[in-house]
């Protein structure tokens, strides 16, 4: 049964098709997984009974069952995280710096405060996110998968401020870009820019919310 009391961060977990409904209403489930939904639908004007008559709509209408990724073994969860995240992050992140910057090549007179922050937000972002996974691949998950998850509060503790600067990041790209909305005059490259920019917001919140809320917490406590 589905209870407005739960934390964000458990009902994606033990629902993942959940993610969908937080997704459409700008819900942070990822770094703010910790909060109960009333208090996050409260802060956001929303109404908790609608969010979650939204969540079970998705769930009545899912024609497979969602992968429970607490349910999986943690290297499983490991071995998820690499392949559907940090693998096509190596290609996806320098792509969209490259287009950024070409943007603001070309574009720069229609938009002179905007796309050079831009840049700089997303560059920041870009090299922030390429060291931690370094850090994720070299220190931490191995740490995991030996069984040593118990000792590296350590490491977590500085993956989940880490974390949490991403998200600053998202949001602050997000506020440039006026929710990814396209400009009128915006060019193709323009274009596949803010799709790419808004896609890439929601694969950071699925991957943060797997290591917060699943990987992490079950290393501590193994």
């Amino acid at each position: 049964m589905l209870r407005s009391d739960t934390s964000v961060g458990d009902l994606a977990t033990e629902h993942p098709l959940a993610t969908r409904v937080f997704a459409r209403h700008g819900i942070d489930y990822c770094c703010g997984g910790g909060i109960a939904l009333t208090a996050v639908c409260e802060k956001k004007g929303l109404d908790a009974k609608v969010v979650l008559a939204e969540i079970q709509k998705e769930l009545d209408g899912a024609t497979t069952a969602e992968q429970r990724w607490d349910e999986a073994p943690l290297g499983d969860v490991i071995t998820h995280l690499l392949e559907t995240y940090h693998r096509p992050l190596d290609e996806e992140l320098p792509r969209l710096m490259a287009m950024a910057e070409k943007v603001l090549q070309v574009h720069r007179d229609k938009a002179p405060e905007m796309l050079p922050e831009l840049v700089s937000v997303y560059g920041a972002l870009k090299s922030e996110l390429e060291e931690h996974m370094a850090k994720e691949e070299q220190i931490l998950f191995p740490m995991i998968q030996s069984g040593q998850g118990a000792m590296a509060d350590g490491p977590i503790s500085v993956m989940e401020h880490e974390h949490e600067d991403a998200g600053k990041a998202l949001r602050r790209l997000r506020e440039l870009t006026n929710d990814y909305t396209v400009p009128e005059e915006a060019c193709n490259t323009w274009r596949a820019l803010w799709h790419g920019l808004n896609a890439l917001e929601e694969s950071l919140h699925q991957h943060i919310h797997i290591e917060n809320n699943v990987l992490f917490p079950r290393a501590l406590s193994s």
